[in-house]
C-alpha cells in the first residue's frame, strides 16, 4: 500500500480541493482528513458517517465549589491565570477554573489544602469513520480552543491504514494540514509521498521551500505542483525551479479556473464537471501514478 499526503506550507492554496480531486481518480482509495484544525474535505465528499468516537486526551481542572475554603493557593500558584474569583449563592468566595485557559498541567491539584480539585480526561474532539462516493473516509473534528491535535492526525491516520490493510487497498490519500508545526509532521511522517501544493506568490514560494525541507529532514520524497500559476507565470517558473534545486520533482501546473468555484458550490470536484484546472491535474494524478 501507498501512501501520498498532500500538504502545503500555507493555508489556501487548494490542498483540500486537489486531495478531492486525486481521490476520484484513484481506484477505491481510502481517505484520511488529517487538518483536524480545519476539517472540510466532507464538503466535497460528502460521507455517510458509520463510526463516530470521543477523542479524550490532556486533561482539565475542575474546583468543586462545596469543598472550595477560597484560600487562593490555586490562583496564586497558576502560571496560566486560568483561576478565578466567584462569589456562590450562600456568600462564599470560591474560585472556579476556566476551561478555556487551563492547561491541565495539576499544579492546582497537588497543592490545594482543601483536596478540592479533580483533573478529569479532556474530550477535545471526536473522529468519524465513513462512507463515500471514492471509498472509506477517516475524518474528524477538533473542538472549538482544544489541543493535542497532532495527537489526533496520528489517531487518523492510524485508523486509516488498518482500514486499508482490512480492505486490501492499495492506495491511501491524506489531506494534510497546512504549516510545518506538529499536526504537519504527525500527517507526514512514515508516509511514500508528499505532495506539496503551492500557489505563486512570495509567501507561498516562501512557505512551500520550508515545507520541501520539513520533509527532506524525515527522508520523504516530494513533489510539488502551482495552483493558479498563470496568475503570476513568473513566480511560477521561480517556484519550480527552487523546488528541483530541493530535490523535489514538479508533477505539472493548474491554471486559475472558475469552474473549481462553480463545482464547489454543488459540492463537487472540479474533475467531475470539467473544465482547464481538471484537464491539468488529470495530467498530474498521471504523472503521479508513475511515480507511486
Amino acid at each position: 500500500m501507498k501512501e501520498l499526503v498532500v500538504i502545503s506550507g500555507k493555508g489556501g492554496t487548494g490542498k483540500t480541493s486537489i486531495a478531492a480531486a486525486l481521490a476520484l481518480l484513484a481506484e477505491k482509495p481510502v481517505v484520511a482528513d488529517c487538518d483536524v484544525d480545519a476539517a472540510d474535505l466532507h464538503l466535497l465528499l460528502a460521507p455517510e458517517v458509520k463510526e463516530r468516537h470521543e477523542f479524550i486526551s490532556g486533561h482539565e481542572a475542575v474546583i468543586r465549589a462545596a469543598d472550595c475554603t477560597g484560600c487562593g493557593k490555586c490562583a496564586e500558584l497558576c502560571r496560566f491565570d486560568a483561576i478565578e474569583k466567584s462569589v456562590v449563592a450562600d456568600g462564599r468566595t470560591v474560585y472556579a477554573v476556566d476551561p478555556i485557559a487551563c492547561e491541565g498541567c495539576g499544579v492546582c491539584v497537588r497543592f490545594c489544602p482543601a483536596h478540592a480539585i479533580d483533573l478529569p480526561d479532556s474530550r477535545c474532539g471526536e473522529w468519524m469513520v465513513s462512507d463515500t462516493r471514492v471509498g472509506p473516509m477517516v475524518h474528524a473534528r477538533l473542538a472549538a480552543a482544544a489541543e493535542n491535535s497532532g495527537k489526533l492526525v496520528s489517531l487518523v491516520r492510524k485508523e486509516a491504514r488498518r482500514i486499508a490493510e482490512e480492505q486490501g487497498a492499495d492506495l491511501l490519500i491524506v489531506d494534510g494540514p497546512p504549516g510545518i508545526g506538529c499536526p504537519v509532521i504527525a500527517s507526514l511522517t512514515g508516509a511514500s509521498w508528499v505532495l506539496v501544493v503551492t500557489e505563486p506568490t512570495v509567501s507561498g514560494e516562501h512557505d512551500m521551500i520550508r515545507v520541501l525541507e520539513l520533509a527532506r529532514h524525515f527522508g520523504i520524497p516530494a513533489a510539488v505542483c502551482v495552483n493558479k500559476y498563470d496568475i503570476n507565470l513568473g513566480t511560477a517558473v521561480r517556484i519550480e525551479s527552487a523546488a528541483r534545486d530541493r530535490g523535489a520533482f514538479i508533477t505539472g501546473r493548474i491554471p486559475y479556473d472558475p469552474a473549481v468555484t462553480v463545482a464547489q458550490l454543488k459540492g463537487k470536484s472540479v474533475v467531475e464537471t470539467g473544465g482547464p484546472a481538471a484537464e491539468a491535474i488529470q495530467q498530474m494524478w498521471r504523472v503521479l501514478c508513475r511515480m507511486l
